[in-house]
């Protein structure tokens, strides 16, 4: 219930300009310290999630790891997207909470950097 809320953000954000979407404008907000939160998708490369990881913890920034590339393109109303960067504080950390009530126990796969 929770995950598609998160769903139906990332939808919200994209009709608001609000993302970054693609490997290289992910990381160009990253830099430009514009991006809030990172979404990773769970069947991206090790690699990929390796590299998002490690400019996440530089930036001080959290990482979602909590759905496959058809779901974030079919959300964001695209083709199939592996990676997006929240660019809006009030979306990503909407985003967060959401993720967070859908496992108030643990958070593996939801990356907060302290």
């Amino acid at each position: 219930m929770a995950m598609n809320k998160v769903l139906s953000l990332l939808g919200l954000a994209q009709r608001a300009g609000k993302l970054a979407c693609g490997e290289e404008q992910a990381i160009q907000a990253l830099q430009a310290r514009k991006a809030h939160l990172v979404i990773v998708a769970k069947d991206a490369s090790h690699n990929t999630y390796k590299r998002f990881g490690d400019k996440c913890r530089f930036y001080r920034v959290p990482i979602i790891r909590e759905f496959d590339r058809k779901t974030l393109g079919s959300a964001t109303g695209k083709g199939e997207r592996v990676v997006i960067s929240v660019t809006d504080k009030g979306f990503a950390e909407a985003m967060l909470n959401a993720c967070n009530q859908s496992r108030p126990e643990t958070t593996p796969e939801v990356k907060g950097i302290e």
